[in-house]
């Protein structure tokens, strides 16, 4: 379901789940500067992306966020709560995208994350460093 960020309790609840998701990510690739973590709900509300996400008997368990660069659906972020790791929801979340063409970066020490989009028929196109000795893998799937 698409996320109404002009909803407070939606803006909040999605604010929640995606800092508790990026404390993980630091946490597996030792670096806290991670954007998202630090993000105000200004400016989370003000990102200009489309927000999907997924509910439970206990509120949003995870999102995704994208942009459409002309066809490409150029993945912002993949956030799913920690309580609920490893029940399909990041899965769920990647196949609601729009099809087409898709690209995406993660931590290159994110094992989890790269395993998964590795897994959903993304291939890694490159590598770049964002501070010393903390890199982002690029990846990207023809066609869904």
């Amino acid at each position: 379901m698409i996320l109404d960020l002009s909803d407070d309790a939606v803006l909040h609840e999605l604010w929640t789940v995606q800092r508790l998701a990026y404390a993980v990510e630091a946490e597996i690739i030792g670096f806290d500067g991670i954007p998202p973590l630090h993000e105000s709900l200004d400016d989370l509300r003000a990102s200009g992306e489309t927000f999907l996400g997924i509910y439970d008997e206990e509120g949003l368990v995870g999102a995704v966020s994208y942009r459409l660069d002309g066809s490409t659906v150029d993945i912002c972020r993949l956030v799913v709560h920690p309580r609920a790791h490893r029940r399909g929801i990041a899965t769920r979340l990647l196949d609601a995208l729009p099809g087409g063409p898709q690209t995406v970066s993660t931590g290159t020490k994110n094992e989890p994350a790269l395993r998964l989009y590795r897994k959903r028929g993304f291939v890694e196109i490159g590598e770049r460093e964002v501070a010393p000795g903390v890199s982002l893998t690029d990846l990207a799937r023809a066609h869904r």
